[in-house]
């Protein structure tokens, strides 16, 4: 689950740093557990090379969690810590096999100013979380409005823009009507998550958002007729790459991780957009072995579909007159671009 409040910057000097000794990466990397260290051993020299590198003090690839803010989600939220170990014996988690190995994504509501840009946005989504989840299958449903989810709605009395408590939308969620909102939800039981994408707008907190609704405006219950002109922001490079954070941040959730406390990792909690932002776009060496038992993956081929999704800047879509023109925004990828190109060089290949 992600949260997000404005979050008050404390000074760079009481910046607290999160440093685990050498010996408890390694335990929460390796385990204890002879079966587990067995499991490890099995990792090609190029892949334990790599997933080794976060045991470095100076490692350039993975680094030690900052906590800039009290409102920092560790501060704010404790949480106990999740090893491979953890992870590796909870009966709860999501291991995909033979009839259960796709990631089905369900639109809900637009995602762009037409029809052709909200298609175009939602299977870069779909391209990506591929990628991200290397050797799993993800299909798109048949896009559905509002209307149709019959969930309920209400305008948000802070930021006085629509909510919806429903998919994957650019519509703002609640979960309950004590809740100020959140970017998604994810349940490992149930195995599906919802996300929305509406606050990564760089405007959204701005008076002039062009999503507010007056205060005085009153909701009719079962009445969507406000949702068919709703305002979609532009799909930018910045919203595309939160959107990417943000949508395998909570499929992960759904496979049994839990939020990172190790180092920086795309499953760090985050409480509010800057602390977002700190966060990177891949996983941490402890999460990638958790994932990789799950998905069994090799760490270098997911590694290069990724880079291939943030290379290839043209859509592969041939059905719509929006692709001859339409490129890929992955200019806020560079960092990550080179970070894959920098793992590679770790495991050889």
């Amino acid at each position: 689950m992600i949260f997000l409040q404005l979050a008050p910057m404390i000074d760079p000097k009481e910046m607290q740093t999160i440093r685990h000794s050498e010996d408890a990466l390694r335990t929460a990397l390796v385990s204890k557990r002879q079966d587990l260290m067995d499991r490890y051993n099995k990792y090609s020299p190029g892949e334990q090379r790599l997933l080794e590198d976060c045991l470095r003090p100076d490692s350039t690839l993975f680094h030690p969690i900052t906590l800039h803010s009290p409102s920092d989600w560790i501060i704010s939220h404790p949480e106990s810590t999740q090893d491979f170990e953890a992870f590796y014996k909870n009966p709860y988690r999501k291991t995909p096999n033979k009839g259960r190995n796709t990631v089905y994504i369900q639109t809900v509501g637009s995602f762009g100013s037409s029809e052709d840009s909200t298609r175009l946005y939602v299977e870069w989504l779909q391209e990506y979380c591929e990628a991200f989840y290397y050797g799993l299958a993800v299909r798109l449903l048949e896009p559905v409005s509002v209307s149709e989810t019959a969930c309920a709605f209400r305008i948000n009395e802070n930021t006085c823009n629509l909510q919806v408590h429903a998919g994957i939308t650019m519509i703002d969620l609640y979960p309950e009507d004590s809740w100020n909102f959140v970017f998604g939800q994810a349940s490992l039981t149930e195995g599906m998550g919802i996300f929305s994408f509406a606050r990564y707008d760089d405007n959204f907190y701005s008076r002039e958002y062009k999503g507010r609704i007056q205060k005085s405006k009153k909701l009719t219950p079962g009445d969507y007729s406000i949702f068919n002109s709703y305002y979609t922001p532009p799909v930018t490079s910045a919203l595309l790459y939160r959107s990417c954070r943000t949508l395998t941040h909570e499929i992960g959730h759904i496979f049994g991780l839990k939020h990172c406390q190790w180092m920086q990792c795309v499953m760090q909690g985050s409480n509010h957009l800057e602390e977002s932002d700190r966060r990177p776009l891949d996983l941490c060496p402890i999460c990638l072995r958790k994932l990789q038992s799950a998905t069994g993956f090799k760490i270098a081929e997911r590694y290069k579909a990724l880079l291939r999704w943030i290379e290839s800047d043209l859509t592969t879509d041939t059905h719509m007159e929006a692709a001859k023109t339409a490129q890929k925004p992955t200019a806020a990828f560079e960092e990550s671009r080179k970070w894959l190109m920098e793992c590679l060089c770790v495991i050889g290949d």
